[in-house]
């Protein structure tokens, strides 16, 4: 996660449309299977990108934990929610998911502007 946020979004969304654009019908709809889920259902979206983001933290994915990172703060996660989805991440995932909580808090930090 050393990348600047609109590095990490240039890049995703780049190789998402070269994906997407081999025509590959399993692809697009698990991509609009992913896209679907997050939104506002009997959780809103802002439980739901949480909920990814601890999810991603378990994995240790950091894609996955800069794309849920970068969303939380978008859809209006205060600090102390983060804080606390970063405990609960560590909790579930154990002192492995340490590195990725740090890398993840900077760049949370980094999304403040």
């Amino acid at each position: 996660m050393a990348k600047s946020v609109e590095e990490f979004r240039k890049e995703r969304e780049a190789l998402n449309e070269k994906i997407l654009a081999r025509d590959d019908i399993n692809m697009k709809r698990f991509f609009a299977l992913d896209s679907a889920v997050y939104r506002d259902g009997a959780l809103d979206e802002k439980t739901k990108e949480m909920l990814g983001l601890v999810a991603s933290l378990v994995l240790r994915c950091d894609d996955c934990i800069a794309y849920h990172t970068i969303r939380t703060r978008e859809v209006g996660v205060a600090d102390k929610e983060f804080d606390e989805v970063m405990s609960i991440g560590l909790i579930v995932g154990g002192s492995i998911t340490i590195p990725h909580i740090r890398r993840a808090t900077a760049l949370w930090e980094e999304t403040k502007a």
